[in-house]
């Protein structure tokens, strides 16, 4: 665990927001299933997307990784059609979505295959996927005690219908989503719930019509499938995340002018929401094409409701810690099932700074103050986390310790690079000073 010391400093200036990591996703393993060859642009090659171009390689894909500049590479893919199972075991390492994305797609050929991952995915809930394999007779088993990983499977997804529960992580549909086209028959993924992390399911929709797939979406609560279709090679360019640029604009408005760029104003991402997020509480915010400008502001508590954008909760913790009166976070439950318990490590980093926030079953209840004191904290292995505590120095009173600021790898690998570009102060070993 690597620690580092972060000294009070204003940021300000202007960068490029980092590519979607939802979208990264979901564009690798496309072109992964599609026959030909895909040139997938502005990918960060960060531990959660090596974890999946991995796991596509298993799958019989071939990558080859060209860097572009500013950390960024454009993927070459010669997609693995039919799939071939070029290793007995998949490894995840620590990335939810590559774990339940690539379940359903190694059940797409006959072989034994084990999951495994590192971490607290070991534990991540898992039932959804359970649920089916004992309706469609498939095989799995748990090769350690209290541990949902590693997982050995055997037996092959057959078209049918399938019954999935709404509120559960939207990442168990999306992974049937990509399966399913490829059966020899027609299929149905029904909703026994409403739909959460509905964005999500929207941008799984998009890039799968990119590369051919078409999927009819009925109110949100049933898909439809045609079966024999093709995934069909594709020249694609990830856009920029608003999940990571959420950090910078959020810095900006506590402290001074930032400009945000490569934020498409159209995008199905679910954390778009937090330019109306900002503008509600009363901050600074004006958009241009694909660039946000944030400027300091005097911000507002109020109710956010997070059911469709769970990622951005460390970060209103620190906004809504430096807002006046009183933020109240809603509807957050799978936080806790995240990297860390993201609701009792929000709440206890901010209250370790010298903030007020207290739990809640499904969210938080955070109390403004003037500013941070400082202190120490641990970022919980928890890539927001650590970046979250990053912005809050921005406006503490004395400098704050960071335990485990290498967490940020997991997402966004250059993190501390860009927070000293826009006059962030760290010192410590993993920054090589």
């Amino acid at each position: 665990m690597k620690t580092i010391e972060i000294s009070p400093a204003k940021l300000r200036g202007s960068l490029e927001i980092p590519p979607s990591k939802s979208v990264s996703h979901r564009a690798i393993i496309s072109a992964g299933l599609a026959k030909g060859r895909s040139v997938i642009s502005n990918v960060l090659l960060s531990q959660d997307m090596i974890a999946t171009c991995k796991a596509m390689e298993a799958l019989g894909a071939v990558i080859a990784y060209q860097e572009e500049s500013n950390q960024r590479y454009t993927l070459i893919i010669e997609g693995g059609e039919p799939l071939q199972l070029k290793t007995d075991a998949i490894e995840c390492n620590e990335s939810g979505s590559t774990l339940r994305f690539i379940i359903p797609l190694a059940l797409l050929q006959p072989k034994r295959v084990i999951i495994t991952g590192k971490g607290r995915l070991v534990t991540r809930p898992m039932e959804p996927y359970y649920k089916i394999f004992r309706e469609k007779s498939i095989t799995f088993e748990h090769l350690m005690d209290g541990q949902d990983l590693p997982l050995a499977l055997e037996g092959e997804l057959k078209p049918g219908t399938y019954q999935i529960d709404g509120g559960v992580s939207s990442q168990f549909i999306t992974g049937l989503l990509f399966a399913l086209p490829l059966l020899s028959g027609d299929s149905v993924i029904e909703l026994t719930s409403p739909l959460e992390s509905k964005p999500y399911i929207d941008i799984t929709l998009d890039v799968l019509k990119s590369f051919g797939i078409a999927i009819v979406n009925e109110h949100d609560q049933c898909f439809y499938i045609k079966g024999n279709q093709a995934y069909s090679p594709c020249d694609y360019r990830v856009e920029g995340d608003f999940s990571q640029g959420a950090f910078w604009l959020v810095a900006g408005i506590i402290g001074e002018a930032i400009e945000c760029r490569d934020l498409n104003p159209d995008s199905r991402q679910g954390d778009k929401v937090i330019v109306d997020i900002i503008k509600a509480m009363g901050g600074n915010i004006q958009a241009k094409a694909d660039t946000l400008v944030v400027r300091h502001s005097i911000t507002t508590g109020v109710t956010i409701d997070v059911a469709q954008c769970p990622d951005l909760v460390p970060i209103l913790g620190v906004l809504g810690s430096l807002s006046a009166g009183t933020t109240t976070i809603i509807n957050g439950e799978r936080l806790r099932f995240k990297e860390s318990d993201r609701l009792m490590a929000t709440a206890d980093v901010i209250n370790a700074l010298g903030g007020n926030v207290t739990e809640t079953a499904d969210g938080l209840i955070i109390q403004g103050v003037e500013n941070f004191t400082g202190g120490s904290v641990t970022s919980h292995n928890d890539h927001r986390i650590a970046m979250a505590v990053a912005v809050a120095s921005i406006r503490a009173e004395g400098k704050i310790i960071l335990a485990g600021a290498e967490a940020v790898n997991k997402s966004y690998p250059h993190f501390w690079k860009d927070f000293e570009r826009l006059g962030g102060e760290a010192v410590g070993i993993d920054l090589g000073k």
